[in-house]
């Protein structure tokens, strides 16, 4: 592989006595989209923040293309953070009219325009804008200058799915133009569509990362079977669940074997529905691992 674009190397960010980060190695390259996933808490926030030098690790590097970070490194990055304020009293025409003067390689106002399908806001003030405009302006004006990395911060919460769906196209074409992306997202479903590789954090580390293909290729026998809850008392001891309402969600390595026990032990499988292992499941079944494992120390 490639030489990364960005690439942290044991960060370690400490606030007194807590240590938020507690030692990250991540690697970004060009023409790729990171998905950076954990709780909250997990230390996410403060590890964009250094990888986007607005902190200063307290041990550990961030480098450019192999370097330290150059006193320009600003303008070779957008961000879109999960909320921002626009200018009250300004058009969208005039907000980015407004950001394009403060870089002088700024992206044409037409690809801006185009890009991000602005066209029928631009007279419009940002107390007008659906939230779906709203962030379809905020991407725009983070591909101002047009960036070699993009930072994603929660690009669609909040969003509806037609919204949602519209901005995941754009970032699938910036990701095929080469830009390299790091998104932070809590809908697994986005992150599977759009992120080439995954970086789970937990309690201020990176506990699990991989191609997103092959974190999931690791569960292809597994199944997700739900059942009525009503049938808790006749599943056979020592079977592991979760309770999804009136629903029960069993993981089972052998779909064949586990049916076969469930009717045996008269359970009615006619409400049961079965489905494959998705991105959501390996992250949940990780957290799940983690705390019965702190459970038995």
């Amino acid at each position: 592989m490639s030489q990364p674009i960005l690439e942290a190397q044991n960060l370690v960010k400490r606030f007194g006595d807590v240590i938020a980060v507690a030692g990250v190695d991540i690697a970004l390259y060009s023409g790729e989209c990171l998905g950076l996933l954990g709780e909250n808490g997990a230390g996410k926030t403060t590890t964009i923040e250094m990888l986007e030098n607005l902190q200063d690790p307290s041990e550990g590097e961030v480098r450019y293309k192999g370097a330290p970070l150059p006193s320009n490194f600003a303008e070779r990055i957008g961000v879109m953070f999960q909320a921002t304020a626009l200018p009250d009293k300004l058009t969208v025409l005039e907000t980015l009219t407004l950001f394009r003067s403060l870089y002088p390689s700024a992206a044409s106002l037409d690809e801006l325009i185009a890009r991000c399908d602005l066209g029928d806001l631009l007279g419009q003030e940002p107390k007008t804008l659906s939230g779906g405009q709203r962030q379809r302006v905020l991407l725009a004006l983070a591909l101002v200058n047009q960036p070699e990395i993009l930072f994603l911060d929660e690009p669609t919460a909040g969003l509806d799915p037609s919204a949602r769906r519209r901005l995941w196209e754009i970032v699938k074409q910036l990701r095929a133009e080469g830009v390299a992306i790091l998104l932070t997202t809590h809908y697994m479903e986005e992150a599977e569509l759009l992120c080439d590789r995954i970086a789970i954090m937990q309690s201020g580390r990176v506990v699990n990362q991989g191609r997103t293909h092959e974190l999931l290729s690791r569960y292809t026998q597994e199944r997700i079977v739900e059942l009525p809850r009503r049938v808790m008392s006749q599943l056979p001891e020592g079977t592991q669940y979760s309770e999804q309402g009136d629903w029960l969600e069993i993981v089972v390595p052998d779909l064949n074997v586990a049916l076969g026990r469930w009717l045996d032990a008269g359970i009615d499988l006619r409400q049961m529905t079965i489905r494959a292992v998705s991105l959501e499941d390996v992250f949940l079944m990780h957290f799940s691992d983690q705390a019965a494992e702190a459970g038995d120390e």
